[in-house]
């Protein structure tokens, strides 16, 4: 950027030079003063108040709450995805079934039920995802530690998870599996003003934090 000199040939003052400056010193002086510019627009809301109805899009989220929804529960249920929570917590025999991340199918699930509570009320969903719920809480163990791998059997754990708890983090999911937990706590939370689900979440995020914090372990 060019600026004007103050300076005449011969090194003498500008006749105007005490104009320039002034100018240069107002303007400096209001840009300092500005607002700073607002870098994102748009005000989000919450989820809950939001009603859909048009035409397009209210049947498509019906039919998701009425074909998809129940469709993908059923299978977490024939994959053993559910009872793997049931078997972590002791109240029901055998190995664990799938891979390591199946946690977080089942988390996902929750999180969309929720939304399609707070569209549709439906207390027989509700009820089972509290009774969902108390197996997650079932498999927890007592420092907040949630997956099912490792402690249905620590001995025989998925290869992808790693000898001992976060020795694997590239790959074993225990992480990525909370982190959609904590999504779908919040959902449930925000639609129902339920703390059941949100209480496990908070008990896992403590316990992250515990083993995460400054000088402790690694990220990755």
């Amino acid at each position: 950027m060019r600026f004007m000199s103050l300076l005449v040939p011969g090194g003498q003052p500008h006749p105007r030079a005490g104009l320039f400056l002034a100018l240069f010193v107002a303007g400096a002086s209001r840009m300092s003063l500005a607002a700073p510019p607002r870098d994102y627009p748009i005000t989000p809301v919450p989820f809950t108040p939001v009603r859909v109805t048009d035409a397009f899009w209210q049947p498509r989220f019906e039919t998701n709450r009425t074909v998809t929804l129940p469709y993908c529960l059923r299978k977490c249920e024939e994959t053993g995805r559910i009872d793997n929570f049931l078997r972590a917590g002791g109240k029901l025999p055998g190995p664990y079934q799938g891979y390591a991340f199946n946690d977080s199918d089942v988390f996902k699930v929750v999180e969309g039920a929720a939304y399609a509570l707070a569209q549709h009320p439906d207390p027989r969903l509700d009820q089972y995802l509290d009774e969902l719920i108390a197996r997650f809480a079932a498999a927890q163990e007592p420092d907040g530690y949630l997956y099912a791998a490792r402690t249905t059997d620590g001995e025989k754990v998925p290869e992808m998870s790693g000898k001992t708890r976060y020795s694997n983090l590239r790959w074993s999911h225990e992480l990525y599996n909370v982190g959609h937990l904590y999504e779908a706590a919040v959902a449930h939370h925000a639609a129902t003003d339920k703390r059941n689900l949100l209480a496990v979440a908070l008990k896992s995020a403590d316990h992250v934090q515990r083993e995460f914090g400054p000088g402790l372990l690694p990220e990755i």
